[in-house]
C-alpha cells in the first residue's frame, strides 16, 4: 500500500456507499487524528482503537447516516477526497486555505502545530500540507 491515508479515505467512502455501519482498518497516529477530526466535526459517529490478540491496533470508524424515510438513509459524508497525494504534495499558506463548499465542508491540514481543520489553521495563522477535504 503506497498511501495509507488515501486507503483510509477510500474505505470510508466505499463503506458509506454500501450502507455499512462501521469500517475497520489498521491504526496509525495520523489515521486516528484524522478520524478524530471527522468525529469532532460530526461526519462520523465515533472512533475506537481496539487491540487484538497479536497486539496490533485496529481503528474502527462508526459511520453516521441521516434517516430520510423508513427505507432510505443518507450518509453524513457526501464526498471525501485526498488532495495532497504521494507523488504530488500540495502545501498551502495561511491565506490560501479556502472554505470547502462555502463552509459546509472542512479541509484537513497538517501544520507545524499538528493536524487540524482548515478553519483552525486559518485562525491560528498557519499553513501546511493540505491532506483532504470532506463535505
Amino acid at each position: 500500500m503506497l498511501d495509507p491515508i488515501a486507503d483510509m479515505l477510500t474505505r470510508i467512502r466505499n463503506a458509506q456507499a454500501a450502507g455499512h455501519a462501521s469500517v475497520s482498518l489498521r491504526s496509525s497516529k495520523l489515521k486516528f487524528i484524522i478520524a478524530g477530526i471527522l468525529e469532532k466535526e460530526g461526519f462520523v459517529d465515533r472512533v475506537e482503537k481496539i487491540k487484538d490478540e497479536k497486539n496490533l491496533e485496529t481503528l474502527t470508524v462508526w459511520l453516521k447516516y441521516t434517516k430520510v424515510s423508513q427505507t432510505q438513509k443518507v450518509p453524513a459524508i457526501r464526498e471525501i477526497s485526498r488532495v495532497s497525494k504521494q507523488g504530488c504534495r500540495i502545501y498551502v499558506k495561511n491565506g490560501d486555505i479556502k472554505k470547502v463548499k462555502n463552509g459546509y465542508g472542512i479541509a484537513i491540514v497538517s501544520t507545524s502545530q499538528g493536524v487540524m481543520t482548515g478553519g483552525e489553521a486559518f485562525a491560528k495563522g498557519l499553513g501546511g500540507e493540505y491532506i483532504c477535504k470532506v463535505w
